[in-house]
């Protein structure tokens, strides 16, 4: 059992399993609430429950259980392999495919079929996540970078967090954007009361800054260039969303009728820029767009 010491610095009287999912942010608040109840959390000595308001200068120490074992297997997926050498490999995911077994959902993902595909992948993030380095959303498709060995996985994951890797998306959003560019740099964290969603908001949250440029117009649809300088959860669809421009099929974030049968939202993972980690070779990916994204801009073209 592992147990994990945090020392409250300056906070303002927060819940502590709200603090903890913050701190441990590996980890839900509802598994720390479980955590709470069973007595595994404790505060300067003494069990509490998960209403107690963390202070500054509190002593939390947190037992973590050994994780279940669980066994991921291969599983012959087929994959739209872009790129592949000995350190990495460029995917370009389709819609629908989540990218790593969660609770609840083992099979089918881009991890088990990564398992089946590759002989080696980076074990960095474990058993759940081998070789992923950054997500896409189920069903956001698109292009996303694979690493083979821990060599690879942390230089690249090192280079994300210096916004080095250029990932560049194309979205179709509702309403007519009237800027031809703009910068939306507004935090973003855990939904308030909906904790499966994220929102633009200044509690618990982090720096989240999408760059966007208008490509086309269609009167009440709008193309938009989307170009994320940091990667947090939804991010091109919270920002979106906040700025009352939706994604197209996003189910999540916007209230609009599904006018055009979609599975998803229609966001692309276009462009992936990156220097290789042995060779610094600079690197561009490309994907087209999938058919069913082609398929909607047709129609508004016809449509105009």
């Amino acid at each position: 059992m592992d147990i994990v010491e945090i020392y409250v610095g300056e906070e303002d009287d927060e819940r502590i399993d709200a603090y903890l999912a913050k701190e441990l942010n590996e980890i839900s608040r509802s598994y720390i609430q479980k955590l709470i109840k069973e007595n595994l959390v404790k505060v300067n000595g003494n069990c509490v429950k998960s209403k107690y308001l963390v202070k500054e200068g509190d002593c939390i120490l947190v037992e973590l259980p050994e994780p279940k074992k669980l066994e991921i297997l291969p599983e012959d997926i087929p994959l739209d392999i872009v790129y592949e050498d000995e350190d990495i490999a460029v995917i370009n995911k389709p819609q629908g495919m989540v990218v790593h077994p969660a609770p609840g959902n083992y099979s089918g993902t881009l991890v088990n079929a990564l398992l089946y595909h590759f002989d080696n992948l980076s074990t960095i993030n474990g058993i759940i996540r081998p070789g992923i380095v950054h997500r896409i959303d189920k069903d956001t498709s698109g292009l996303l970078v694979i690493a083979k060995n821990d060599f690879t996985h942390r230089i690249l994951s090192e280079e994300l967090k210096k916004h080095n890797i250029v990932r560049i998306y194309i979205a179709l959003v509702h309403g007519n954007i009237k800027e031809d560019k703009g910068t939306i740099n507004e935090p973003i964290g855990r939904h308030p009361v909906d904790r499966k969603k994220m929102a633009v908001t200044a509690k618990n949250s982090k720096e989240a800054i999408t760059h966007f440029e208008v490509l086309e117009r269609f009167g009440n649809y709008t193309l938009v260039k989307a170009q994320l300088e940091t990667g947090r959860t939804h991010q091109i669809r919270v920002h979106m969303a906040y700025i009352n421009h939706p994604v197209v099929g996003d189910f999540v974030y916007s209230n609009y009728k599904n006018k055009f049968n979609l599975q998803g939202q229609l966001l692309h993972a276009r462009k992936l820029e990156l220097i290789h980690p042995r060779t610094q070779k600079y690197m561009k990916f490309e994907s087209s767009l999938p058919d069913y994204f082609l398929k909607v801009l047709d129609i508004l073209n016809n449509n105009n």
